[in-house]
Parts: C-alpha cells; sequence; structure tokens
C-alpha cells in the first residue's frame, strides 16, 4: 500500500538536492515562532524549567509510537495496531507484576514480547496472503484491545513497582524525565538504520515502487513482515513507558494515542528531509505539537484544543506532501 509521502520519493529524481527545498526547515521556524509567542503571552508559565521539562518528558510515548508508526510507513505500509499493542503491553506489564508478583522487568519483557506477537501475526497476513496491512493492522488492533480487557480484569491497574517508575521519571538527567532520553536514543537508532543500513534502503525502494523493488531483487514480503515485526516492538515499547510514567495501565490506555502518533509521522515527513517519513522530523513534529497545545492551554483554552490541533496537523501535513509532489512532479516534468 502506498502512502502520501512515500508517493512523493517516486517523483522526485535525486538532482532536486536539499538546497531547493527550504521548506524543509519551514515547521521549525513556525515552531520557533509559536515558542516566541507563548513566551511572551505566558512569561510567568510557559517558559519555566517545570514546564518545559514537564513539555518534554510528557510526549516519550507518543515520540517511541510515532517512531514505531513510521517505519511500516517508509515501505508504504500502515500500521493501524500501533496503540492497541500499546495497550496491550501496558495492559500485560501491569497485570503481571501487580496481580502475579513477577519482577517488573520480567513483566516488562513480557509486556515487549506481546508486541513482537502481534507484529508477527501482522506480517505474517498482510504478506503471506496478500491482504491490505490497512485492514489486517485494524482488525489485529481490534483483538488486542480486547484481549487487554480480561488480562486488567476490564479495570485500572495500579501499584506497579516503582523501580520503573525511577528510571522513567524520577531520576532525570539535566532535570529532564529519562523517558525523554529513550526516545531520543530511539531517533537516533531508527535513523541510522534508515540512513545507513541496507534493510532502510530496501524498505524506501518498497516503499517507492515495491514491483520494480522485487525485480531488482528486493525480497519484498520479508521487508515488509520485518517492518511490521519492529513496529510492534516499538509500540510495545512504548506500552512499557507508558506504566514506568503513570504507574498504572488500563484496557483504554493507548486509545488516545493513535491519531497524534499518525499527525506527527505525516507531520515529519514535510520536515527535514521532505517527502520521507523520518525519525527526527517525526521528534520535531512531536514537540511543536506539544508546544502548541500546551501554550494555548496555558492562556486558557479548553480541552478539546488538542483534538483539534492533532486533527488539523495531520489533514496539513498530508495536503503539503500532496503539494510537495505536484511540485517535484512538475520540475522532473520540465527538465
Amino acid at each position: 500500500m502506498s502512502t502520501t509521502a512515500t508517493k512523493t520519493e517516486t517523483k522526485a529524481p535525486a538532482v532536486i538536492t536539499k538546497r531547493r527545498q527550504p521548506e524543509r526547515f519551514a515547521l521549525i521556524g513556525v515552531w520557533v515562532v509559536l515558542i516566541v509567542v507563548f513566551v511572551a503571552l505566558a512569561p510567568n508559565t510557559f517558559p519555566t524549567p517545570a514546564n518545559v521539562s514537564n513539555m518534554l518528558g510528557s510526549q516519550a510515548v507518543l515520540l517511541i509510537l510515532a517512531l514505531g508508526v513510521i517505519i511500516p510507513l517508509r515501505a508504504g505500509d500502515y500500521d493501524l495496531s500501533i496503540a492497541s499493542v500499546l495497550t496491550l503491553s501496558a495492559c500485560t506489564t501491569a497485570a503481571l507484576n501487580v496481580r502475579f508478583g513477577l519482577p517488573i522487568w520480567v513483566a516488562a519483557l513480557a509486556g515487549i514480547l506481546s508486541g513482537v506477537i502481534v507484529g508477527v501475526i501482522n506480517g505474517f497476513i498482510v504478506t503471506k496472503f496478500n491482504i491490505n496491512p490497512f485492514i489486517v493492522t485494524l482488525g489485529m488492533g481490534t483483538v488486542a484491545v480486547g484481549i487487554s480487557y480480561p488480562i486488567s480484569n476490564s479495570r485500572t491497574i495500579t501499584g506497579v513497582d516503582s523501580a520503573l517508575n525511577d528510571v522513567m521519571l524520577t531520576k532525570p538527567f539535566m532535570n529532564i524525565p529519562l523517558d525523554f532520553w529513550y526516545g531520543v536514543i530511539l531517533c537516533a537508532i531508527v535513523a541510522y538504520m534508515f540512513s545507513k543500513t541496507a534493510f532502510g534502503q530496501r524498505l524506501l525502494f518498497i516503499g517507492q515502487n515495491s514491483e520494480v523493488a522485487r525485480l531488482n531483487g528486493v525480497t519484498v514480503p520479508k521487508h515488509r513482515w520485518i517492518a511490521l515485526i519492529l513496529s510492534g516492538t516499538i509500540a510495545a515499547v512504548a506500552g512499557v513507558v507508558y506504566v514506568g510514567t503513570t504507574s498504572s495501565a488500563d484496557p483504554t490506555s493507548g486509545g488516545a494515542f493513535m491519531l497524534p502518533a499518525f499527525a506527527a509521522a505525516f507531520l515529519g515527513s514535510t520536515t527535514l528531509t521532505v517527502g520521507r517519513f523520518n525519525p527526527w522530523g517525526t521528534a520535531i513534529a512531536v514537540y511543536f505539537l506539544v508546544t502548541g497545545i500546551t501554550g494555548l492551554q496555558l492562556l486558557g483554552a479548553e480541552s478539546y484544543v488538542q483534538d483539534l490541533f492533532y486533527g488539523g496537523a495531520l489533514v496539513i501535513a498530508v495536503v503539503l506532501s500532496q503539494v510537495v509532489q505536484s511540485r517535484n512532479a512538475k520540475k522532473l516534468a520540465a527538465r
């Protein structure tokens, strides 16, 4: 399945260099302007160290989840089970620790394993039966949430071992919660995989044109399968981080993360490397969004501004991707 951002790649030849894409810094520029505006309007609350630390640390789960989203997107596949996998992983981790008394690190590994299993099943069905991943992952996501209910006894699980919370929040580095730094490290790992490994380059090739990739010897099903496994695994890691930051879990834990994760992924594809899903652009998009939402809330906006911001960002990102695609097509035709 092809995406708007990856389609841009098929239209843009190598000669369209970054120097000709000043818009790749547009989001950063808007972000800076947004920060300046909120500093001016809320000087006593917005620029405080406590607020900055909260903004950075509070979005670590979303950042990690969005990084999982962009891996199959790079190959042209949507994984709509990511938020549900977060829920399943969170409930598994919390239940095994609180209800069954397993050490928190064993419970966390079991939570991550649940995401691996969902990824394996997603990839198997998609590649072996050639079924649209949009449908498969949506269905598997529903199954994952359904399993979360009996695991959690349909209630919020509290009292998770504080050791997990310690390595996420209570022992900050440079006054910033550790979960933020975990997200940054994962960004660097995904960036390396995308730019420096054959696997990452082949995912991009598949996303541009899977049939051409197959004719050039790329094992398309294998790479798509691995991408979905990685997506499920990273989503499960996000679930563990969620438990560490909230010390709880329930069957609705991941519901609010689906739209923001895709909004950040698509908005990030308009940043730094225009037309490509990229981890650093995704990170910038995540914190651009939280800056806008936090600033507006500090100014007295209602809570629904969050949904407006995330939904609007997704629509704008897709439109911008389409504009870039059209522009690059015209440049190619003019050569």
